[in-house]
């Protein structure tokens, strides 16, 4: 018995760093999308965000085999997400050649915004979390929402730890998007990334049969998945950096 509470205990430890990494990725979002509004409104918007993370995250918990068994929810989160991630990319360029940017974007179509990302994460955080819970044995503990009660607390525990980092990275990156505006390009692109992600879990879903069932959470689309993650996340740190260093040199010129 004590083996299986080690074998949780690593699980628990594995989950929280993966969410904290999926949570980084929402927060950054939040950030993004809220960028354009009066500052005010920005910190009223980013908040209605977290709680909304904290509402759609903790639904997800009670529906997990409605989200994991109907491929048509996996699929439409990640349309939406490759969406988003490729509209506002594409867009980028102009809003910054003119001087639209922010029209047609007021608050609570931010907000509304905010909140379907929100959904989305929720999506792909459980499917994320159940995928590696589900590999435990079965605990003496009883069904909680339909799930075996030590998997269901671990993956609630590490929701609730990734729901903390979204909390205070929202707010740092709002500020580091003040200095590296950039980076909002690489945002988009890990967002657009995240819903090939989700895409991936659909074509694996065993009623679609594209890719193998096991092929989404395999070792093989995880290694590809986290370094192209990784490489944008860092390539777009290091190209914000030079942006920034040329324009304190055309100021000082």
């Amino acid at each position: 018995m004590e083996s299986i509470w080690i074998e949780y205990g690593w699980t628990l430890l594995i989950l929280i760093g993966l969410e904290g990494l999926l949570s980084a990725d929402n927060a950054l979002v939040l950030a993004v999308i809220a960028k354009h509004l009066p500052e005010d409104q920005k910190k009223r918007a980013i908040n209605y965000g977290i709680i909304g993370a904290f509402v759609f995250r903790f639904s997800a918990l009670f529906a997990i085999s409605f989200i994991a068994t109907v491929w048509q929810v996996q699929a439409l989160g990640a349309a939406y997400l490759i969406y988003l991630g490729l509209k506002n990319i594409l867009t980028r360029e102009n809003d910054e050649e003119g001087s639209q940017e922010g029209k047609g974007r007021g608050f609570w179509p931010t907000v509304i915004k905010i909140g379907f990302a929100d959904l989305v994460f929720a999506i792909d955080s459980i499917l994320a979390a159940v995928a590696l819970a589900l590999a435990l044995p079965d605990s003496p503990l009883p069904l909680i929402g339909g799930m075996d009660g030590g998997k269901f607390i671990v993956v609630i525990t590490a929701g609730i730890a990734g729901l903390i980092l979204i909390k205070f990275a929202a707010t740092w990156f709002v500020k580091l998007l003040e200095t590296r505006p950039s980076l909002e390009t690489t945002a988009y692109l890990i967002v657009a990334w995240v819903g090939v992600k989700l895409a991936v879990i659909t074509l694996s879903h065993q009623d679609v049969g594209v890719l193998n069932e096991h092929f989404a959470h395999g070792l093989v689309w995880t290694v590809i998945f986290w370094t192209v993650l990784l490489g944008v996340a860092v390539g777009g740190w290091i190209l914000s950096g030079r942006d920034l260093n040329k324009t304190y040199e055309e100021e000082a010129s």
